[in-house]
């Protein structure tokens, strides 16, 4: 995402944390906001905007000027009942982009009804995560764009190396699109079918989780 919008973080649990700091980290305008004190004395050493409101609250809500934000993220697992209003309440103030952290499946469909542009499950996903590393040992990372489809960056198998993209089958025999490939410092996006795989070369490739898994 672009550094020159505008984000909001709405409950500063860890999860809502951890994305406040590498926002932060990242040089990105971020509000911070929660209703319990000691979250917001925590976060204030980390960022310059953060303030205390319970987000559950219409007038509260109104105050911290949400519309002006392009990105509002609504990290608030627990409390179904605060997550669902802050999501209405964001909707209804015109926040084009609403994300809200679901603790369940339940939870995420109810968050989908109600108005959210995007619904997370952190520990299903991080779930995901861990468990694919550890059965596809060249998988470095990887983000879930759905339930079928990932997109990672791989290793590339020894047979692939020093041939190209084209000779290389990886669409035809794996089902597998590589998007780009990270080499040294550079990134080539959308490499041509002549580009020839090197050594130390990182594949960014779009498929499922079972093609992927494949590629081990």
């Amino acid at each position: 995402m672009s550094k020159n919008k505008q984000f909001a973080i709405l409950g500063l649990g860890r999860f809502g944390q951890s994305i406040a700091k590498t926002l932060v980290d990242n040089g990105c305008d971020v509000l911070c906001v929660d209703k319990n004190i000691d979250a917001v004395n925590e976060m204030s050493k980390y960022a310059s905007n953060v303030t205390r409101a319970d987000v559950a609250d219409v007038h509260a809500m109104s105050a911290l000027g949400l519309n002006n934000f392009d990105v509002v993220i609504i990290a608030i697992g627990e409390n179904m009942e605060a997550g669902i209003m802050a999501t209405l309440i964001a909707k209804e103030m015109g926040v084009q982009n609403v994300i809200t952290k679901a603790k369940n499946e339940i939870q995420k469909s109810i968050l989908q009804k109600v108005g959210a542009d995007r619904v997370v499950l952190p520990e299903k996903d991080m779930g995901i995560r861990i468990a694919t590393s550890l059965i596809t040992s060249n998988i470095i990372d990887f983000i879930s764009l759905s339930d079928k489809f990932t997109i990672a960056e791989i290793e590339p198998r020894k047979e692939w190396i020093d041939i190209s993209l084209k000779k290389s089958n990886i669409r035809a025999e794996h089902r597998l699109n590589v998007v780009a490939i990270k080499r040294n410092n550079d990134i080539i996006v959308s490499p041509k079918a002549e580009e020839i795989i090197q050594k130390d070369d990182i594949l960014v490739i779009i498929g499922t989780i079972t093609d992927i898994q494949k590629t081990k």
